[in-house]
């Protein structure tokens, strides 16, 4: 499975982003960034490590990006 394009669908979900023509850098970053975490923690199991959420300022990178829901 392509880890870049499962990072990318998943964040323009996440952003609302409706192209990827308009990513600004700091969501193309938290892409990479994502895409990395997959790559790194592609085991359907983890056995003798402890689980990690995304990498630290990935969320942080998408928050201007990400729409405010209220209710």
């Amino acid at each position: 499975m392509d880890k870049i394009a499962t990072a990318t669908e998943w964040v323009l979900k996440y952003t609302a982003i409706s192209s990827e023509a308009t990513v600004p850098g700091p969501v193309n970053e938290a892409i990479r960034q994502i895409a990395a975490h997959l790559y790194a923690n592609r085991e359907a199991s983890l056995v003798g490590v402890t689980a990690q959420s995304l990498p630290f300022g990935t969320l942080d990178l998408l928050a201007p990006y990400t729409p405010f829901v209220c209710g």
